[in-house]
């Protein structure tokens, strides 16, 4: 079994900044692909950012330029920076990893919990 913590989330004034992370922990070989995503409410979630395991990232339109996406393959954590935070921004946040457990050679899919972010204007 394989467990996604979240943590980082909170709230923050128009302009601010978090850092949003998720550590994953259990039978684990390798980590692949990570990503976050968010849900706002009424709304469809969305993707937010994603990064390989050869370290190539992608963007939505709307975060480009604002958010950075990063791993630590040594902590099994993948990291959301978000910078000049906009009230468009609050969504409850939620990572995917892609994990191969130990003694698999394929990988899993895996959702952390969801973490809080709220920006006020």
């Amino acid at each position: 079994q394989v467990q996604l913590v979240e943590s980082g989330g909170g709230l923050v004034q128009a302009g601010g900044s978090l850092r949003l992370s998720c550590a994953a922990s259990g039978s684990i070989f390798r980590l692949n692909d990570m990503g976050w995503h968010r849900q706002a409410p009424g709304k469809q979630r969305e993707l937010v950012a994603g990064i390989a395991s050869g370290g190539y990232t992608n963007y939505a339109d709307s975060v480009k330029g604002r958010f950075t996406i990063s791993r630590d393959n040594a902590k099994n954590t993948v990291y959301l920076q978000m910078n000049s935070l906009k009230p468009e921004d609050t969504a409850v946040y939620y990572c995917n990893v892609q994990v191969q457990p130990t003694g698999s050679w394929y990988s899993v899919e895996y959702w952390g919990q969801g973490t809080q972010v709220t920006v006020s204007s």
